[in-house]
């Protein structure tokens, strides 16, 4: 059985009967968008006549105790309640996707109400919006709890510095992304999490949520100097391999340097991690503060700290420690990320933070596609790590 249409020919006729040129049709003053708001206020008065029990402009309204409030489909009583798009209602059918694609895209709540007006000739309330976006949380605990795969050969953890309200005051807390690189080659966000605490005891929860999800083993996790970090994952993974990551090193080495002396320093600490194995980088770091220890210290006391750290990617070839030792992948989700936060002053609760950023992760895509040095990566992988390794047996 078929639905015969009521838009006719004629209808269609009527309605292109100005039509001249595309943006007629879909410019800024096109038909799509004055039909669009049109249907919208004619179907909200309709089911405002349908409550009040009388046509606008009717006399029989007079006295009877309610009448329209305004232009806006509204009753003074505010017992009016809209089928279309009613009160309370976390969802509106056509408008959600852009709604959670422009939230996710950095854009404030009345920025989105002035685009759907300006797009669409429709407007909707600030209040529809938050709703349409706070219910996102659920999808983002669904998410954060998703069971994960038994085994990663690698998971970055780096953290987002991120200005969020908290009783009253504007803090800088910082926002932790664990980045993995599965068995296929394929990168996954395992998660974001919020740090309420300091050191060893946040990354316990961490590592033990990571657990609970079903990760039974992760061979190599790459760190950014995290305090309390190796002692955290060790006690839950103690197979584990801490690797620090050499580009933050790099940074926070860089950090002591004036800028005169940049160019000329930078070859020096890039031949320490370039070395050919562990015993070689000790000699070049070695040749390094001999040049350079008087002028900048703290630079060969940071590496030498660290050194525990640096070393493990020594037992890879030069192809597969590059994967491990730079971080693009982190660095790209990263920037995509702050793109968004630059966007806000700051965020009112944590939440709020973690809604938009688990959006912006969700628009850039939790999948990408296995790196190219993948293939050369399962063999060494295997070698080094045998059974522990998910691919070991491919």
């Amino acid at each position: 059985m078929t639905t015969k249409s009521t838009i006719t020919p004629e209808l269609l006729d009527q309605l292109l009967a100005n039509y001249e040129k595309p943006d007629d049709l879909i410019g800024e003053a096109g038909l799509f968008k004055q039909l669009k708001k049109a249907l919208i206020e004619r179907a909200l008065g309709a089911e405002l006549t349908e409550h009040l029990g009388y046509e606008k402009g009717d006399p029989a309204g007079r006295g009877s105790g309610n009448s329209r409030n305004g232009s806006s489909p509204r009753d003074r009583g505010g017992s009016f309640e809209p089928q279309l798009i009613a009160k309370g209602q976390t969802r509106f059918d056509g408008f959600d996707d852009k709604i959670l694609s422009l939230y996710a895209r950095g854009m404030t709540v009345r920025e989105i109400q002035g685009h759907l007006l300006e797009l669409y000739g429709t407007e909707v309330s600030p209040d529809l919006i938050s709703r349409v976006t706070d219910a996102v949380l659920d999808e983002v605990r669904e998410w954060q709890n998703r069971p994960l795969d038994a085994v990663y050969p690698v998971v970055f953890f780096d953290a987002l510095r991120v200005k969020i309200r908290d009783e009253g005051l504007v803090k800088n807390k910082a926002v932790y992304v664990a980045l993995a690189l599965n068995a296929d080659g394929e990168k996954d966000v395992l998660g974001l999490w919020i740090e309420q605490t300091e050191g060893a005891k946040f990354w316990l929860k961490v590592v033990n949520e990571l657990k609970a999800r079903g990760v039974n083993d992760i061979l190599i996790a790459v760190v950014d100097g995290l305090k309390g970090f190796p002692e955290a994952i060790t006690s839950v993974y103690p197979l584990t391999t801490v690797q620090t990551c050499i580009v933050h090193l790099i940074r926070n080495s860089l950090a002591f340097v004036s800028w005169k002396d940049r160019k000329a320093i930078l070859p020096a600490i890039k031949s320490i991690y370039r070395a050919e194995n562990a015993d070689a980088a000790l000699v070049r770091l070695e040749e390094f503060e001999a040049e350079w220890g008087k002028r900048y210290p703290a630079i060969g006391q940071a590496w030498r700290r660290a050194w525990e750290y640096v070393v493990p990617f020594f037992a890879f070839a030069p192809g597969i420690r590059k994967m491990i030792y730079t971080t693009n992948a982190v660095e790209a989700l990263h920037r995509s990320l702050r793109k968004i936060i630059k966007t806000r002053g700051s965020f009112p609760n944590d939440d709020a933070a973690l809604k938009l950023l688990y959006l912006a992760i969700r628009n850039a895509g939790l999948r990408w596609r296995r790196t190219i040095e993948w293939t050369a990566a399962l063999g060494q992988f295997s070698i080094q790590f045998g059974d522990r390794f998910p691919g070991a047996a491919r």
